[in-house]
């Protein structure tokens, strides 16, 4: 079943064309995610299909017989009401039929219970209420007399997506579900919650998310908006980026082409005499439109830059037996860490659990209850918080960032302009000198952390940084922190970026108790699952009685492999070359393919050499480990 239709669609907000005869088709049963850079107009078409705005030019046909829903990252709600009260504010004939056989319990009017009764029968609406308790209780919303003025940022998300679920389940029309970043501002086990939710329900989804794992476990179809068009993708965020690669080298051997015509052309069109202009006109328009692509920017500013940071000393930050409690809420006790050299930490935890509380506390933001804290005198701070950017009205990009400085130092002496800084995190010549009230949300909060980044610190402490950027942006980000030679401390929400950057976790787990944990987010919630696997297989056995016996100190020696273990080794060791030579095969097929198809099937066959090799490299692991053993 057809649920929308898109014909040549345009518009443009003053000079800016946002998109140019877009075309496109949303079917029953499609989980479809929008990539795009902020400001190319995401938004603006989720408010065309939903009437808010109205295009320029083009024709938009939905389906008599469904019903469009928006989750926005913007939430409407009287304080006032109750959390009970507010999830009965929906518009639907089941929630009605519900409320009024509410009212019919205590009503001595037959024929308005009787009403009541059928109401309720006709409009499936009696296992509404239970499915309704149910998803906010997946969500860990319990309290349903707590006023929705009293909640936090993070709950009044959850309520208001407790709502729209609910919504979707309450009308039994067909259903497009439209998100606009329904991660943000969740914690990990909510946003494991929805996912999981989203990617088993039955339901059509239009979805915007900068959360690159979540995208790939709900979606199977991505829009890229990009130069005022709209590409279409079947498959996983990695389908994407080939495709995407593709197109770019196919487009940059084009502009060569061009560009070898066009000087040939341009001096063909400085010989030609005026008078002559009419004979000529087809080969001028020719050249017009060679011209044209010959001067298209495709470059991608690379940010492999040797970045001339100030100089971090030996001592770098230690933190000794730091404890905070807010009244009976103990946040953090006895907590103590020394941060290294070029460490890339990553702080995670339920909200609440007092992760922004230790950063303040790190940058002397907020006093600690105990403890000591040691600063090296080189240290500058470099912090993103989540509290937004201050500037004037009227004061314009490229000025605010030159207030820091005109140029941003280099190795060896050599320097990058203000301009130039702009354009690597995706700031365009006309982005650059328009007034900073006129950028959108996602591209404040992007010259936020640019403007953090261009203070050149030399320790960055960045607080949910992935709220609101898009895809390309936080691919810019992961490159320059990739390369970022000081120390940084992440507290995020964002599983791919975390597992992209951080080496190291501290997981705030409650009651002031922070675990240490050397390797990425993925591994440490492996590891923690297998721990709560191993504890509830302890609890559930008596425990046998044990005679306590110190042994004597084993000495030290290297453990012999069995037969059987020294063949395996053996194997490992032969197999991964061909594995890797395999897998490098594959990837320039990928890179001189440009059919969808075999794109996809290279791509499942790199999967699983991938996870082949990392199989093969993690037992290589093991078996070493047993080796040197004593």
């Amino acid at each position: 079943m057809n649920y929308v239709s898109v014909e040549n669609l345009t518009k443009s907000y003053g000079i800016k064309v946002l998109f140019e005869n877009v075309s496109f088709h949303v079917n029953e049963g499609d989980k479809i995610a929008i990539v795009a850079k902020n400001g190319s107009g995401k938004s603006t078409l989720l408010k065309i299909l939903m009437g808010k705005e109205i295009a320029d030019s083009g024709n938009v046909m939905i389906n008599k017989d469904i019903q469009v829903v928006l989750f926005d990252q913007e939430i409407d709600f009287d304080s006032n009401l109750t959390i009970d009260e507010f999830m009965m504010t929906l518009d639907s004939a089941p929630i009605l039929a519900l409320k009024n056989y509410h009212k019919s319990l205590h009503s001595t009017d037959h024929d308005f219970i009787e009403k009541a009764l059928l109401d309720m029968e006709a409009h499936k609406a009696w296992d509404l209420e239970n499915e309704m308790k149910q998803i906010l209780s997946q969500l860990k919303i319990t309290d349903l007399d707590a006023k929705m003025g009293t909640l936090s940022g993070g709950q009044i998300k959850r309520v208001a997506l407790a709502k729209l679920l609910t919504e979707t389940r309450a009308e039994h029309r067909h259903t497009l579900l439209i998100m606009d970043e329904p991660t943000n501002h969740l914690d990990v086990e909510m946003v494991e919650w929805l996912e999981s939710y989203l990617s088993k329900a039955k339901i059509t989804l239009l979805l915007v998310t900068h959360d690159r794992y979540f995208l790939d476990a709900v979606c199977g179809i991505i829009w890229e908006m990009e130069d005022k068009n709209l590409y279409v993708h079947n498959g996983s965020y990695a389908t994407y980026l080939e495709n995407k690669m593709i197109r770019e080298d196919n487009l940059n051997a084009t502009i060569d082409k061009a560009n070898n015509l066009y000087r040939k052309e341009l001096e063909w069109m400085r010989r030609q005499p005026k008078a002559r202009t009419t004979k000529s006109k087809s080969r001028q328009d020719d050249f017009y439109e060679t011209e044209k692509i010959a001067k298209t920017d495709t470059r991608k500013e690379s940010l492999e830059l040797d970045f001339e940071m100030k100089r971090l000393g030996n001592k770098i930050l230690e933190l000794r037996d730091i404890s905070k409690s807010y009244g009976d809420k103990l946040l953090l006790k006895d907590f103590s860490y020394q941060f290294q050299r070029g460490e890339k930490v990553g702080i995670v935890g339920k909200n609440g659990a007092g992760k922004s509380t230790l950063l303040n506390i790190i940058q002397g933001l907020e006093p600690k209850d105990s403890g000591e804290i040691e600063t090296g005198e080189t240290i500058k701070f470099g912090y993103f918080s989540q509290k937004g950017l201050k500037y004037k009205e009227d004061e314009r990009v490229i000025d605010f960032i030159k207030e820091i400085s005109e140029n941003f130092p280099l190795a060896n002496g050599r320097t990058i302009s203000a301009s130039q800084f702009l354009r690597l995190f995706l700031f365009d010549d006309q982005t650059q000198y328009s007034p900073i009230s006129k950028l959108s949300g996602g591209e404040k909060r992007r010259l936020h952390l640019m403007y953090i980044l261009y203070q050149n610190p030399n320790f960055l402490i960045f607080d949910e940084p992935t709220n609101d950027l898009d895809l390309p942006t936080l691919t810019v980000l992961e490159n320059f922190l990739l390369n970022f030679q000081g120390s940084l401390i992440i507290v995020s929400h964002d599983r791919y970026f975390m597992d992209r950057i951080v080496d190291h976790i501290l997981a705030f787990e409650g009651e002031g108790k922070i675990k240490d944990f050397i390797g990425n987010f993925s591994e440490y919630r492996e590891a923690k699952s297998k721990e709560e696997a191993l504890g509830k297989t302890t609890a559930s056995k008596p425990e046998p009685i044990k005679e306590t016996i110190t042994p004597a100190q084993p000495v030290s020696k290297k453990k012999k492999l069995s037969f059987k273990e020294q063949r395996e080794l053996e194997m490992i060791e032969k197999e991964m070359p061909e594995l890797e030579e395999k897998r490098t095969k594959i990837l320039d097929q990928l890179n001189n393919e440009s059919d969808y198809e075999k794109i996809a099937k290279l791509s499942a066959e790199l999967e699983n050499l991938s996870e082949s090799l990392e199989n093969h490299e993690m037992r290589w692991l093991e078996l070493q480990e047993a080796l040197g053993e004593g």
